[in-house]
């Protein structure tokens, strides 16, 4: 296989910025977000949130291959392969995650600090989660891992370095593409807890490399 696609997360060529069709503007409530999405790029991958003077939303980095100047899309087959260092306040949501056309989600991973050493991973083409504790294997706020999913036709195979999380049998189908999306959200309470009110004004998440081999 050969890297495709190696993230540059100051690049206005391969993202846009705090703008996607997965949110019905700059924020998205419905989702259960505090997020209010900024324009801004994120050198050294650093993805932030910063608690906003007036009311309870944030301003959050998002980051999408969608509407870019390369338009690039991951597609079936694929590889997906990040290393990421993992949020520690609460509330935090990081998430890597493919959208096309209303759908077409893949999650690589997403992660809240509040389930300290869990992972979860989804296919929402075919109804497909898993959610994995890896406390053994290092898994923890502030720790960094290295994660991959491989895009199948037929599943879906997710990684924590060479171990298998979970291969769901189900995969994207044969003709499937998607854009990429990188960011982080603030949980608004409703599953996992809020920043605490007189908390920190900063969440924060690393994702130091982002490639996709084909």
């Amino acid at each position: 296989m050969a890297i495709v696609f190696d993230a540059d997360f100051t690049s206005t060529d391969q993202w846009v910025a705090g703008r996607t069709s997965a949110y019905p503007g700059p924020t998205n409530r419905g989702d259960h977000k505090l997020d209010r999405l900024v324009a801004a790029y994120c050198p050294d991958g650093r993805f932030t949130a910063t608690r906003s003077w007036f009311g309870r939303l944030w301003n959050c980095n998002l980051l999408t291959t969608e509407g870019s100047p390369q338009g690039f899309r991951v597609r079936t087959g694929d590889t997906l392969r990040a290393r990421v260092t993992l949020p520690t306040g609460l509330g935090a949501w990081p998430a890597i995650w493919t959208w096309r056309d209303g759908g077409n989600e893949v999650d690589l991973f997403e992660y809240h600090p509040d389930h300290p050493d869990l992972l979860e991973v989804t296919n929402h083409l075919r109804g497909s989660a898993f959610y994995w504790h890896g406390a053994d294997a290092g898994v923890a706020p502030g720790a960094t891992v290295d994660l991959a999913a491989t895009l199948g036709a037929d599943s879906v195979d997710w990684y924590l370095g060479d171990t298998l999380l979970h291969a769901d049998g189900a995969g994207v189908g044969p003709d499937w593409s998607a854009h990429l999306i990188v960011n982080l959200s603030v949980s608004d309470g409703t599953y996992h807890p809020a920043p605490p009110r007189f908390g920190p004004r900063h969440l924060d998440w690393t994702c130091h490399t982002l490639q996709v081999d084909r």
